[in-house]
């Protein structure tokens, strides 16, 4: 077998040891989750354990967000993320998607006030493109599920 271009990129740099990997996944999963980790807890009976909040603006909020999610705008978390989330429970932010990072910024903000943080990959894009329930400033929406983005029946399996 030969060796092309993009081979001989991804293995340019060797894979890191495999305790050294498992380390860096672990880690990953304490910092990140995912939209249908957050969809089921929010599904759950009695709760699910943490505080959602979007970070975005609140033309954005009005455009869509996701129920029961606190409206927050990153800049306004050091002076309003005291009033409005309880520093004992920890705190889930989103942003648009992938493309930006305004959840990271939000989650920074947050873990420099003290308070525990995730950030949920895919943000509201990913919410939307699974086909989950969200509010809008007109009401309640839901579009069907993206087949690229979200399994055709049942649960992923991952």
């Amino acid at each position: 077998m030969t060796k092309g271009p993009a081979l001989m990129a991804t293995t340019a740099t060797p894979a890191p040891a495999p305790t050294e990997a498992a380390a860096h996944f672990r880690a990953a999963l304490r910092f990140h989750t995912d939209v249908a980790d957050v969809a089921a807890a929010l599904a759950t009976p009695g709760g699910p354990g943490f505080a959602l909040l979007d970070s975005r603006s609140t033309h954005s909020w009005d455009q869509g967000h996701i129920p029961g999610a606190v409206h927050l705008p990153t800049a306004l978390i050091p002076e309003q993320a005291p009033a409005l989330l309880d520093r004992s429970v920890p705190v889930v932010t989103y942003c648009w998607g992938p493309g930006c990072n305004g959840a990271t910024r939000a989650a920074l903000a947050l873990a420099e006030l003290g308070y525990q943080v995730k950030e949920m990959l895919g943000g509201f894009e990913y919410w939307v493109r699974e086909g989950f329930a969200y509010d809008t400033w007109r009401g309640p929406e839901r579009r069907d599920a993206d087949p690229l983005a979200a399994p055709v029946a049942g649960a992923c399996g991952c």
